[in-house]
């Protein structure tokens, strides 16, 4: 719970300033990284809750290099990194498919 809740705050951080410290395609990248990470700290904390903690890890982690590799971006650091950002929502995915693979097994 306490990385899902400061990648909550991080996402927020990098969204506000997305919104109103940068522009062009650094501006882009960091709303972008902001929404993923904020929408997937509050799964990694549903994902505590229903106790798929593999999930949670993979929503933590997934975003932490999706976001992360853009907001690296937005900062300056070269564009390959944008070839890292897909590893993250990979396991975004994963993530998800695992909670749907955790509904099938208890229902």
């Amino acid at each position: 719970m306490i990385f899902a809740a400061l990648s909550g705050a991080i996402a927020v951080a990098a969204g506000a300033f997305g919104a109103h410290g940068a522009t062009g395609e650094a501006e882009e990248w960091l709303k972008t990284g902001g929404q993923y990470q904020l929408v997937h700290a509050v799964a990694a904390l549903v994902a505590v809750q229903l106790q798929a903690r593999g999930a949670a890890w993979m929503f933590v982690i997934g975003a932490a290099i999706f976001a992360g590799t853009l907001y690296l971006m937005a900062l300056g650091l070269p564009r390959w990194l944008g070839a890292v950002t897909p590893i993250g929502g990979t396991l975004l995915i994963g993530g998800w498919l695992w909670l749907a693979w955790r509904a099938v097994r208890g229902s």
